[in-house]
């Protein structure tokens, strides 16, 4: 189907390099008639390639710390000025953590680090929606999106803080989630997503390691970024409008595989 989201105007968090999945969903969304702003904090602006794909895409690009107050204040005034409107969605495509990026180990938290992640990856989300709310920029049925991890739910080596932000991230969604349908129809979901080849999956020890086992126990295999993408505007559309306060698995049915005759077969010779 095209123009899903004709008319449609949104936020995008995120979005750093051509393997972010905010940067697939935000070439999906262009392709499908929306019109959006890209956002991501300073330093990760001067990091990543963004200028890039708002050229592509046509978007103007708004600095914002995630975690501040005033900076998401002025993305929202910012955003519906520059987009002439009220936002019709939002992703969250955000998520850091001090103590995997520096390796530490789960019994050796860095506490000062483990509240930045929390704030970072999963606190923020409620930040931008309690101020969506505030400012009133949501229009009638809007959707808001997150990106999570199984790792809320299961137990992964190496991980390490990032399922407990996982976990509060679901958990926003669903409060929020009710707070915003009772509101004005908004809806809110997370994507619970296979392990995928990005700037930040990749940082994780293991990670090669995640996404092979994922692959062998999943019997669709590993969902992409470009997949995951696309699962993304049909939440974003109108076919998705009944959909809210869930954590949607979106990992080729790894979530539900107890074990997979590939794996025994590892397991066995």
């Amino acid at each position: 189907m095209n123009n899903l989201l004709k008319g449609k105007k949104g936020i995008i968090f995120g979005a750093l390099d051509k393997k972010s999945i905010a940067w697939k969903v935000a070439e999906k969304c262009k392709d499908q008639g929306a019109i959006f702003i890209l956002t991501n904090a300073p330093i990760a602006l001067r990091m990543g390639q963004i200028n890039k794909l708002a050229e592509k895409c046509n978007s103007k690009v708004i600095p914002a710390d995630v975690t501040s107050i005033s900076d998401l204040d002025n993305l929202f005034r910012e955003s519906i000025k520059s987009l002439g409107g009220k936002l019709d969605f939002i992703l969250h495509s955000v998520g850091m953590s001090p103590n995997l990026r520096k390796k530490k180990e789960y019994g050796d938290l860095n506490y000062e680090w483990f509240q930045k992640t929390l704030d970072v990856s999963a606190i923020s989300f409620h930040k931008i929606m309690q101020l969506a709310e505030k400012n009133n920029v949501l229009n009638k049925w809007s959707s808001i999106l997150a990106l999570s991890y199984i790792a809320a739910q299961r137990t992964f080596p190496f991980y390490s803080d990032m399922a407990e932000a996982k976990s509060l991230l679901e958990s926003i969604t669903r409060s929020y989630g009710y707070r915003l349908g009772k509101l004005n129809k908004t809806r809110v979901n997370t994507i619970s997503q296979s392990p995928t080849i990005t700037t930040a999956g990749s940082g994780i020890k293991g990670f090669d390691s995640f996404f092979n086992f994922a692959e062998k126990m999943s019997p669709l295999g590993n969902a992409s970024a470009e997949e995951c993408a696309n699962y993304c505007v049909f939440l974003f559309s109108d076919l998705s409008k009944k959909i809210t306060m869930q954590n949607l698995f979106h990992d080729g049915g790894f979530s539900n595989t107890g074990i997979s005759e590939e794996i025994m077969d590892e397991l066995n010779s």
